[in-house]
């Protein structure tokens, strides 16, 4: 009883936290939106991002809050397959987000002589349909959850469990092995992409460190803003990375795991919405103007 209080609480704490900071960037966000035009793309695509967490936070981190205090079946049917499946869509959502993020970034950074300078966007328009084409996508991906049969927990499941969902396998048709397939491959895709535009991320930093140092002149060149949102966009995407990766780690684990370990369940839990959590102070921490309204306010 008194673990279940603990993480009920913690999970509160983490969930209201991780709340207050994404709508507070998003607020701010949108009262400065504005500024060239590779300031608008970032911050149109950091928007999104913002927003898919708190949709994360509102239907995976707020029903888990409230089941950690131990109650139980307090979903119905049509809201538990809602819940489940924005949770899901916005999981989804946040790779694709996160992935376009780097790709921008790295064409924003890139020499004007490079072949990825062609593909820099003239306007936000020009990522907007990207972003309406992720959206569909992946709530297309998720579609077969609204048809899975919810059944409430019995008593025994009840003492058992500390999900506020539970689905019966035997309802769930055998062509639903598709979407799952499709998900997998959406997410090797966008990580495969993440993965590599962060290298390069990493590598031109670098290589402007050195330059750095030889012109002796690191004051000038440091302030250069498209480096400064680089190094952004890098420590965000290895927030992503961890708390993406070591949730997979876990999950393969406890697959393959003959015993049942709550503490790994609790931790695995918490990485599922880390990111969401985390994000948005970690742009708080990197971008002087957020730092400047959030302790303005």
């Amino acid at each position: 009883m008194g673990l279940k209080l603990v993480r009920g609480l913690l999970f509160l704490f983490l969930t209201v936290f991780g709340l207050v900071g994404n709508i507070s960037v998003f607020v701010i966000y949108m009262c400065s939106f504005g500024g060239g035009t590779d300031k608008k793309s970032i911050q149109f695509i950091l928007m999104h991002v913002i927003f898919t967490n708190i949709v994360m936070l509102l239907s995976k981190g707020l029903p888990r809050t409230i089941a950690a205090f131990g109650l139980k079946n307090f979903l119905s049917d049509i809201t538990c397959k809602i819940v489940v499946y924005m949770s899901r869509v916005a999981r989804g959502f946040s790779i694709c987000t996160s992935s376009l993020l780097t790709i921008v970034q790295v064409i924003i950074i890139s020499p004007k002589a490079s072949g990825l300078y062609r593909f820099k966007p003239r306007s936000v328009w020009h990522i907007f349909p990207l972003l309406v084409f992720f959206w569909i996508v992946n709530s297309l991906i998720s579609i077969n959850l609204l048809y899975i049969h919810y059944v409430p927990m019995n008593t025994s499941q009840l003492s058992q469990s500390d999900h506020y969902c539970f689905f019966t396998q035997g309802k769930i048709k055998k062509g639903n092995d598709i979407p799952f397939t499709f998900m997998v491959l959406r997410d090797v895709l966008f990580q495969g992409i993440m993965g590599a535009t962060s290298g390069y991320m990493a590598f031109f930093l670098h290589k402007h460190h050195q330059r750095v140092l030889y012109l002796q002149n690191a004051k000038l060149l440091y302030t250069t803003p498209e480096i400064k949102a680089a190094k952004s966009v890098l420590l965000l995407m290895l927030c992503f990375l961890f708390f993406y990766w070591t949730d997979c780690f876990i999950s393969l684990y406890l697959i393959f795991s003959l015993e049942n370990y709550s503490i790994i369940l609790y931790i695995q839990e918490f990485l599922t919405i880390g990111y969401a959590i985390f994000s948005p102070y970690v742009l708080i921490h990197r971008d002087g103007h957020l730092s400047g309204c959030w302790y303005t306010h």
